[in-house]
């Protein structure tokens, strides 16, 4: 493959997933639908970051948002096809993180 395609397309990739919350966010959709709130009180992060980078994931294609009209209103958020094609590159990054990633490093990196 021609590397002036590959790298603006690796880049782009790079930061859609390392965007702060948006792995976390995409592995806590692996595990299936979810309505906002069950994922704001799972995640480490505020409502408000939350719901901007649902938005930006959204926006990507990688996030499905379906409101269904109840009382009171109820939003889900699942994986699209793009999303969930994510799913092996999320395993093999928890994998790695398992295998390589020592509790020095997450005590350095909470500092």
């Amino acid at each position: 493959m021609n590397p002036s395609i590959l790298c603006p397309r690796f880049e782009i990739a790079m930061k859609i997933i390392s965007t702060r919350w948006s792995g976390l966010i995409v592995f806590s959709l692996l595990s299936g639908t979810q309505r906002f709130s069950s994922m704001e009180a799972s995640l480490p992060i505020s409502g408000r970051l939350l719901s901007e980078r649902l938005k930006e994931l959204e926006k990507e294609g990688i996030v499905h948002r379906e409101v269904i009209p109840e009382t009171p209103v109820r939003i889900e958020y699942s994986l699209t096809e793009k999303g969930r094609a994510l799913e092996p590159i999320i395993t093999e990054i928890q994998n790695w993180s398992q295998e390589w990633i020592t509790d020095e490093d997450i005590e350095r990196s909470n500092r």
